[in-house]
C-alpha cells in the first residue's frame, strides 16, 4: 500500500483547466457567452411577461429562428439591457402597474445579470467558498447591505444591491470545494426548473391547479418504486417539503401507527397501547423527532447497537424486541438507514426484514443519503433488500444533486397515505369535479399547500436520463475511495474505522505533528477533540474550503468528508488535505 511519500495525486489528465488557485484569462469568448447566456435569458423570462399572447405574437416568436445567437437586429432590441435609472423606480413600477413592461424587463434582466455572474463564480476555483463573517457584523450592516426591514418602501436599486450581497455573504454550496453537508453543487437544468418552478407559482394539492406538476409528480414516482423494486411500481407516495428527509420519516412513522391501529386517527394515542419504534444509535434523529412530535415520546424510542463501521446489528435488534414484549410494550416499526448521516453506513436490510416478518413489525429504509445508490448497477447492491421494505425514504436533493428541497416517501401499500391523512376538506376535494379525482393528491399530505419539487428533478431526469445519474454517483464513489486511498497510510493521518467506506464519507483526524508521539491519555484526547474546530474555523476564515467535523459516540471530534458535487475532482481533493495539513500544521 502507497505509503505518505507516494500518496495518489490528481494525474495531468485528471486536473481541470482551472483546478490551480489562480484565476484563469478570461477570453472573449467567455464574455460573450455571458452576455448572450444574460441577454436571452432574459428574452426567455419576457416571454412569461407579453401581455399579448395572440395567435399572430406566438406565430411571430415563433418565427424566431435562432434566439441563441448574437445578433444586433432590431427585432430582440427590446430584451437588451439598457441604462435605467433604478434609484427612481419602485416595486409598485413594476407589472401589473400600467405602462410597467419595461422597467420590468429592465429590472428581471439585471436580476438574470446578478445570478449568471454568481453562476459562473460558483464554478471559478480561484473564488471563495464564503466570505465569513459573525452574525453581529451581518445584523449591524455591511458596506449598505443592511438586514432591518423598513416601514416606507426602498428603491429597485437597494432590492438590486441586496441581491447581490445576499449572494455575496452566504455560502458558494455549488463550489468544487465545498464539502460540508449532504447537499452540494449546483446543477445548471435544476436551477432551470427552480425558476420556471417559481415562475408558475402554484400548489400541489390539485390536479385542478397543477396538473403538469401532478402528473410529472405520480410518474416520477412510480419510476423510484420500480427502482426499489416493488412489482410494477405499484404502491404510492409523495414529494415532502418543509424539511425533506426528516418530514418523510415522520409519515413512514405515522402511516405505520396507521396499518396497525387505524383508531389512533379518530380517538388520538390512547385508543393504543404503549408502541414502540426501533433505529439505529447511528440513525438521523429525525427518528427520534418523530416519536416526541407523534406522541410515542423519545423514550419509546429504542436505539439498536452498531458494530464498528456503524451498521446495525440484527441479533440486537432481535433481542429488543423480546424484551420490549416482556415488558407487555408493542413493537411496531422498524427503521433501517440506507446511508447513515456520519458514517455513511447501510444496514443490513434483508437480515432487518427477516426479523420485522418474524414479528410483524413495518420496516421502513431511510435513504435519504443512500437511495441514489439506487440509479447505480455498480453501487445499488448496498441496498439489497430495499424492495421488501413498507417505506422508504429517499433525498434527491443529496446523492444526485436536485437543489433543495427535494425528498420522496415512497410507500409499498397503495391508499395507505389517504387513509391516514384524508379530511376530504370540501372546499378543496370536491367529488363531483369534470375531472378524474383520484389525481387530487393533497389529502394525502399532512400539510394543505405543497411546494412543486417535481419540476426540477423531472427535468433533470430528462436530460440526464438514469445513466447520467448513474454516472454521478459512480464518479462520487470514486472521488471518495481516492480520499480513502490518499490519507489511510498518510502520515498525521488516523481513519475513524478501517475499510473501504461503504458510501461517499469518509471519516478521519488530523493529528498534529505536537501529537504524533504523544501516548494515548485524557489529555491527548482532549487536546485532539480542539483540532478539528480549529482548522475548520480557519477554513471559513480563509474562505477556501469547507468540510464537517462532529464527535461520535465516545470518539473525539474528527472530520467526515462526503462528496455530492459533479463539480469536484481529484485535484480538490489533493487541495482541501494540503488546507488540513497547512492550517493544522502548527496547532
Amino acid at each position: 500500500e502507497a505509503m505518505a511519500t507516494s500518496e495518489p495525486r490528481a494525474t495531468e489528465e485528471e486536473q481541470d483547466p482551472n483546478a490551480a488557485n489562480l484565476r484563469p484569462q478570461s477570453g472573449t469568448y467567455e464574455y460573450a457567452w455571458m452576455h448572450g447566456c444574460t441577454r436571452k435569458l432574459g428574452m426567455k423570462i419576457c416571454g412569461f411577461l407579453q401581455k399579448n399572447n395572440s395567435l399572430e405574437e406566438r406565430g411571430r416568436l415563433a418565427g424566431q429562428k435562432n434566439l441563441l445567437s448574437c445578433d444586433n437586429s432590431d427585432r430582440d432590441s427590446r430584451y437588451r439591457r439598457t441604462e435605467t435609472d433604478f434609484s427612481n423606480l419602485f416595486a409598485r413600477d413594476l407589472l401589473p402597474a400600467k405602462n410597467g413592461e419595461e422597467p420590468t424587463i429592465q429590472f428581471l434582466l439585471e436580476v438574470v445579470e446578478i445570478l449568471t455572474n454568481y453562476i459562473k463564480k460558483t464554478f471559478d476555483r480561484s473564488t471563495k467558498v464564503l466570505d465569513f463573517h459573525h452574525p453581529h457584523q451581518l445584523l449591524e450592516g455591511m458596506e449598505g447591505f443592511n438586514l432591518e426591514l423598513s416601514d416606507q418602501p426602498e428603491s429597485l436599486e437597494q432590492i438590486l444591491v441586496d441581491c447581490r450581497d445576499t449572494l455575496k455573504y452566504g455560502i458558494r454550496t455549488g463550489h468544487p470545494r465545498f464539502f460540508n453537508q449532504l447537499s452540494s453543487g449546483l446543477d445548471i437544468i435544476g436551477l432551470a426548473g427552480e425558476w420556471l418552478t417559481s415562475t408558475a407559482n402554484t400548489n400541489m394539492f390539485t390536479y385542478e391547479i397543477a396538473p403538469v406538476f401532478v402528473l410529472m409528480e405520480q410518474l416520477t414516482l412510480k419510476k423510484m418504486r420500480e427502482m426499489i423494486g416493488w412489482p410494477g411500481g405499484e404502491g404510492d407516495g409523495l414529494f415532502s417539503p418543509v424539511t425533506g428527509g426528516a418530514i418523510s420519516n415522520m409519515y413512514s412513522v405515522m402511516i405505520a401507527r396507521y396499518k396497525y391501529f387505524p383508531e389512533v386517527k379518530t380517538k388520538g394515542m390512547s385508543a393504543a397501547p404503549r408502541l414502540v419504534l426501533f433505529t439505529s444509535e447511528h440513525s438521523h434523529y429525525s427518528i427520534k423527532k418523530a416519536g416526541a412530535a407523534l406522541g410515542f415520546g423519545t423514550d419509546n424510542v429504542i436505539l439498536l447497537s452498531t458494530d464498528e463501521r456503524g451498521r446495525v446489528i440484527p441479533a440486537d435488534l432481535e433481542a429488543k424486541i423480546i424484551d420490549a414484549k416482556q415488558k407487555g410494550y408493542v413493537p411496531l416499526f422498524v427503521n433501517a438507514t440506507a446511508g447513515s448521516t456520519v458514517y455513511g453506513a447501510f444496514d443490513p436490510i434483508n437480515e432487518i426484514a427477516d426479523i420485522c416478518e418474524k414479528y410483524n413489525l413495518w420496516l421502513h429504509v431511510d435513504g435519504a443519503w443512500g437511495g441514489g445508490l439506487l440509479m447505480s448497477r455498480k453501487h445499488r447492491h448496498k441496498l439489497n433488500g430495499v424492495e421488501r421494505a413498507n417505506s422508504v425514504t429517499w433525498n434527491p436533493h443529496k446523492m444526485m444533486g436536485v437543489p433543495l428541497q427535494c425528498s420522496a416517501i415512497l410507500v409499498r401499500e397503495k391508499g395507505i397515505l389517504a387513509g391516514c391523512n384524508s379530511m376530504c376538506a370540501g372546499y378543496l376535494f370536491q367529488p363531483d369535479k369534470q375531472y378524474d379525482v383520484t389525481y387530487d393528491t393533497g389529502d394525502k399530505a399532512i400539510q394543505c399547500g405543497r411546494h412543486v419539487d417535481i419540476f426540477k428533478f423531472w427535468l433533470m431526469w430528462k436530460a440526464k436520463g438514469t445513466i447520467g445519474f448513474e454516472q454521478h454517483i459512480d464518479k462520487c464513489l470514486d472521488l471518495s475511495q481516492y480520499l480513502y486511498n490518499k490519507i489511510k497510510n498518510r502520515e498525521g493521518f488516523q481513519m475513524v474505522f478501517d475499510g473501504v467506506p461503504q458510501h461517499t464519507n469518509v471519516c478521519f483526524w488530523y493529528i498534529p505533528p505536537s501529537l504524533r508521539g504523544m501516548p494515548d491519555s485524557d489529555e491527548r484526547r482532549e487536546k485532539l477533540h480542539r483540532v478539528a474546530p480549529k482548522i475548520k474555523a480557519m477554513m471559513m476564515e480563509s474562505g477556501t474550503t469547507m468540510v464537517g467535523y462532529q464527535p461520535q459516540g465516545n470518539k473525539v471530534n474528527f472530520f467526515r468528508m462526503v462528496v455530492s458535487n459533479p463539480a469536484a475532482t481529484q485535484s480538490d481533493i489533493d487541495f482541501l488535505i494540503d488546507e488540513i495539513e497547512r492550517m493544522g500544521q502548527d496547532l
